[in-house]
């Protein structure tokens, strides 16, 4: 077994250079070339650390706590988790998931990813909202993903709701639309506040008439079509900003009941980059696709930089859609969710 005394000696440099870099603390301390030097040189070796002994060490176990409210078993969100996974194997770290039903259950949950002595807690929700963190989580690290800390202290990191309800109708404008209607949810989610806010920001810099009766929400039954359909025959729109991609749907049923094409006689944005959904639909609809991936990285590297007390270098993350936040704060973090472009816009681009 290779050791951090034989990588030294091979590159003439002292044992506690060669563990200050092998243990990610080598900001601001070893030049650069040298940590990078060092780094090819264990990988060369074969270098294996000795996780017991650096738990003993350092009083850390190199765990992290995923604690998730259906994120675990939804498709829609699983790209949290993997982002969560890749960040936490690039720092080092083994992440124990568990998904939990209920107040009583997450608390039990809690209590054994304590026995396991995890580093610190990723706690996330389904659906951006703000949070209460329970007592039972606090006295560790946390970081909040896809939810904001409800007293302002914990990091949390979240899509930029906002400017995707701006991307998605700026599109819209861009393919020609005049009359462009918001299909919003029922729900009062933070994610339909603020689309809806952008929504109306693009149409006011655009010079276009701000009209309640083009902003419908609807929730997911046939009483959504009706909705739809009347909204069709009432105003009768050129340009539909979807709330997500399962409610352009109903504009998709609609058109056709009409006799009119998606992509030719009207635009269609969604949001979701659902993977059934966004691909499946004819013509193929153009989409915001959510950063799962890159708020589970984000909010890892976060965790892992507020656990060591040092920064946490992510250029060498994976190539993802959407660029991340630096680390430190503000929180919320927001993330600028990229529009895939398909065939649902009149006169589009594809990708």
């Amino acid at each position: 077994m290779t050791t951090m005394k034989q990588i030294a000696k091979e590159l003439g440099v002292s044992v506690s250079s060669v563990s200050l870099v092998l243990n990610n603390r080598d900001h601001g301390r070893i030049k650069p070339a040298k940590a990078k030097q060092i780094r090819q040189t264990a990988e060369r070796l074969g270098y294996q650390p000795n996780p017991l002994a650096r738990s003993l060490r350092t009083s850390k176990t190199g765990l992290l706590g995923f604690i998730s409210e259906d994120v675990a078993t939804t498709p829609f969100a699983g790209g949290i988790i993997q982002g969560a996974q890749d960040a936490a194997r690039a720092s080092g770290y083994i992440m124990l998931t568990v998904n939990a039903k209920g107040a009583a259950e997450e608390e039990e949950d809690v209590a054994a990813l304590r026995r396991y002595g995890v580093d610190g807690f990723l706690y996330a929700k389904m659906y951006n909202r703000v949070t209460t963190i329970p007592d039972y989580l606090r006295g560790s690290p946390i970081v909040l993903v896809d939810a904001t800390d409800a007293d302002g202290v914990s990091p949390s990191v979240e899509p930029d709701e906002y400017l995707i309800g701006v991307d998605a109708t700026n599109a819209l404008i861009r393919a020609g639309a005049k009359r462009i209607a918001y299909i919003g949810c029922q729900d009062p989610l933070i994610a339909q506040r603020e689309r809806s806010r952008g929504y109306r920001q693009a149409l006011k810099d655009a010079g276009i008439p701000i009209l309640d009766s083009m902003m419908i929400k609807v929730g997911d039954n046939e009483r959504a079509l009706r909705d739809v359909e009347r909204l069709f025959d009432d105003e009768h729109p050129d340009g539909f900003f979807c709330f997500n991609d399962a409610r352009a749907w109903y504009v998709y049923e609609s058109a056709a009941r009409r006799g009119l094409t998606v992509g030719r006689d009207i635009s269609v944005v969604g949001v979701d980059n659902h993977l059934v959904l966004a691909q499946t639909m004819t013509p193929r609809l153009s989409t915001v696709a959510l950063p799962h991936y890159e708020m589970g990285y984000w909010a890892v590297s976060q965790l892992v930089s507020n656990i060591r007390h040092e920064h946490i270098n992510m250029n060498d993350m994976p190539e993802t859609l959407a660029s991340l936040p630096p680390l430190g704060g503000p929180y919320p973090a927001k993330i600028h969710c990229p529009l895939i472009y398909k065939e649902s816009l009149v006169g589009g681009e594809t990708d």
